[in-house]
């Protein structure tokens, strides 16, 4: 591994993951294991960003968090997995990044208006929001990392990791941050299931843990064509929900089967997302299966965070050290 680019990522733990967690990020993560040394944190400072109020659910999440990763493919004999908050070297990277961030930098980062407005019942008028891209900085280029797996989206945080890391090297005369690239990821757009984004505010999550019974009910009672009112009306299947999730789980012969079915009124909706819930339940079971196995072995998920925080506080040790040779403290 060590001749190996390094990607370094993470998510904030803010409750069981869901599909287009899975299919957004998650399986990516593990197809990147074949290609990189990876780094894999729980970014559950970052969650204090918005949810510094009310952090009673972190620790929990996190726990379920890790046991998702490990039950999607993530290996951790491939990859470091491994909580932020552990990890104290990124407390002080974060501080010293912010001495040489402009805050210009800051107020024009297209998330921070943004996200104010659509948490508007939250007060995120804090430091801790306005610079939490700075504390993402800290967290990629302290481990030296080559690239960081996002969705267009996230670019414009890797962009301003960018600079920064340019702006220490060029202030401190060092080469003691290679600048990542955006890895960029297409992703599948998965809606929710009313249609809107899929997003755990939204209520409309369909969870990796949630049971066949739970799968099928949800699945049941999914959005459809709108215009399809009756039975032997035709529909559209691309601006159905149900039909995005047989893309992703559906055979081809399925998926031409029911957007013909659709289209010419030949199937029913119910029928539809009976073939999908089979196909959705069919393809989480081994996902189920072992984090069945995973929950039952407290011991076993602790050993493999310490093994990962123990692997990444080596290498943020490693960094600090240069990084204050370099400014001389």
């Amino acid at each position: 591994m060590a001749d190996r680019k390094r990607v370094l990522s993470g998510m904030r733990p803010t409750g069981r993951l869901h599909l287009g967690n899975l299919h957004g990020a998650l399986e990516n993560w593990v197809k990147l294991q074949d290609q990189y040394e990876c780094f894999y944190f729980v970014a559950d400072w970052h969650a204090l960003t918005t949810d510094y109020a009310s952090p009673g659910d972190i620790r929990g999440n996190t726990r379920e968090m890790v046991l998702d990763w490990l039950s999607a493919g993530l290996d951790p004999q491939r990859s470091t997995i491994f909580i932020q908050s552990d990890i104290k070297e990124h407390a002080e990277l974060y501080l010293l990044l912010g001495m040489i961030t402009p805050l210009a930098w800051l107020e024009r980062n297209p998330t921070y208006k943004e996200q104010q407005q659509q948490l508007d019942q939250k007060d995120l008028g804090t430091y801790g929001f306005l610079g939490y891209p700075v504390l993402q900085a800290a967290d990629i280029i302290i481990y030296r990392a080559n690239g960081v797996p996002v969705g267009k989206d996230q670019l414009p945080h890797v962009e301003l990791t960018r600079e920064i890391a340019r702006r220490f090297n060029y202030l401190y005369k060092s080469e003691i941050f290679p600048v990542p690239d955006g890895l960029l990821t297409e992703a599948p757009v998965l809606p929710g299931l009313d249609g809107r984004k899929m997003s755990k505010s939204y209520g409309n999550c369909i969870f990796i843990t949630d049971s066949e019974k739970e799968i099928g009910e949800k699945i049941s009672r999914m959005m459809t064509d709108p215009q399809r009112v009756r039975r032997n009306d035709p529909g559209d299947p691309e601006v159905s929900p149900v039909f995005a999730y047989h893309k992703l789980y559906s055979s081809p012969s399925e998926i031409e089967e029911v957007a013909h079915g659709c289209r010419t009124a030949g199937i029913g909706c119910v029928e539809c997302k009976k073939i999908l819930i089979r196909n959705v339940i069919s393809r989480l079971a081994p996902i189920r299966e072992k984090r069945l196995k995973l929950e039952s072995d407290v011991q076993g998920l602790r050993a493999v965070i310490a093994e990962g925080n123990a692997r990444a506080a080596r290498e943020a040790a490693a960094t600090m050290e240069l990084v204050r040779r370099a400014i001389g403290i």
